[in-house]
């Protein structure tokens, strides 16, 4: 079931998700993109916060997904 959230309470989840990144200004979209996925944010959301097109954060996401995890050493 897909709840609706009331306006109100969008405009703070955005307004917090703007904060997350406000400090990360010179930061690439998929840094800022990899922030924000973390609080569950949808493509547009993020597109808004980031003043980006969905595509544009759509891609970000896939260059995510194609990133290398840090490797663990093992002795």
């Amino acid at each position: 079931m897909n709840k609706e959230i009331p306006d109100d309470k969008k405009i703070i989840r955005l307004m917090l998700a703007y904060l997350c990144v406000a400090k990360e200004a010179e930061a690439s979209l998929v840094r800022k993109v990899e922030i924000l996925k973390r609080f569950g944010l949808a493509d547009k959301e993020i597109a808004t916060v980031c003043m980006n097109t969905i595509q544009s954060v759509r891609n970000a996401r896939q260059i995510l997904k194609k990133k290398p995890h840090a490797k663990k050493k093992t002795k």
